[in-house]
């Protein structure tokens, strides 16, 4: 099934709208329905924040790697929500009492991801590139070495604005890899613990 039609299911089952779902996960309705309709897709924060919303573990909508204590450079596996968008490496561990959460995200020339808001916070390191980052209104243009720190609360968003890939370590406090038990999720499986997610394209 694919991801926006395995989200649609999952919505109806809980008979929510797609304003609710967009209300409580940040985003815009519109955003909402072009995702269902496989017309765009979500940034992994996006997913993350919709399925919390679903009450779904993250896990029936994306396989992750799993989580190591050391990673090497050349080791690490990449994954992705969209093979036409940002393409992941995790670098956090996992362990009880655990607040943060890391990976290194690869973006493509072009890709503006949606504006969310969310509860926590979060930082961007850029290892190689250039990236526009938008908070609230407030345009940052963040070079290679430049970080930026900030309340996920405030609505924010990044874009490749170059002809050249991005790379940009990202820390915050969100639970992108459903490591925390979820108080929302009864445990069981929506769609058997694995989706194929479709092509799609978020560039300009």
């Amino acid at each position: 099934m694919e991801l926006g039609s395995a989200l649609r299911n999952r919505r109806k089952q809980l008979k929510m709208s797609m304003q609710t779902v967009a209300d409580k996960a940040g985003l815009s309705v519109g955003f909402i329905s072009q995702v269902e309709r496989g017309l765009t897709s979500p940034s992994l924060s996006s997913l993350v924040g919709i399925a919390e919303v679903l009450k779904a573990p993250i896990s029936d909508f994306l396989d992750q790697p799993e989580a190591v204590g050391t990673t090497r450079g050349n080791h690490r596996e990449t994954y992705f929500v969209d093979p036409a968008g940002p393409n992941y490496e995790r670098i956090s561990s996992k362990f009880p009492g655990m607040q943060l959460y890391s990976v290194i995200v690869h973006e493509p020339p072009g890709f503006r991801a949606e504006p969310i808001s969310h509860r926590g916070e979060e930082m961007f390191f850029i290892l190689a590139g250039e990236v526009t980052v938008e908070i609230e209104g407030t345009v940052e243009i963040l070079l290679t070495g430049d970080s930026i720190h900030f309340d996920s609360t405030r609505v924010h968003s990044t874009w490749n604005h170059t002809t050249e890939p991005t790379s940009i370590l990202w820390i915050g406090t969100m639970d992108i890899f459903g490591d925390a038990p979820s108080p929302i999720h009864n445990g069981t499986p929506i769609n058997g613990g694995h989706t194929h997610l479709p092509t799609g394209d978020t560039r300009e």
